[in-house]
């Protein structure tokens, strides 16, 4: 269900994170439904259920998700398709914006090809 890229500079609960949004965003997970276990997802993806816990409790946090003692985390509404495809788009964004800025881009440029593309 989940994939990992340990050759990434993102780090594995961010990506854990941001693949609930992604599965929500695609349909393929749908409020109420349960998500494995923390300890299920960690051994499946061999990473430290501490890293999966972190990224439940930050999905959790950010109202993604909500957990019940001794009967799981289920995802909630709050991630309807269109929320999180927004969500998606505007960090893949900011992470583009970041990388330009990063690679010396200046602040002036970027405006004007954000200008040309809402005209």
């Amino acid at each position: 269900m989940f994939q990992i890229d340990f050759a990434a500079r993102e780090p594995i609960y961010e990506q854990l994170y941001n693949d609930v949004i992604k599965l929500a965003a695609s349909g393929v997970i749908k409020p109420g439904d349960k998500l494995p276990p923390v300890r299920v997802v960690a051994a499946d993806l061999g990473i430290n259920p501490n890293t999966a816990a972190k990224a439940y409790r930050e999905l959790e946090n950010e109202g993604y998700i909500y957990s019940s003692v001794g009967r799981g985390s289920f995802l909630t509404d709050k991630l309807s398709e269109n929320s999180a495809q927004k969500r998606l788009i505007t960090d893949a964004f900011r992470n583009a914006v970041m990388e330009a800025n990063a690679f010396g881009a200046e602040k002036e440029e970027l405006l004007r090809i954000l200008e040309e593309v809402y005209r």
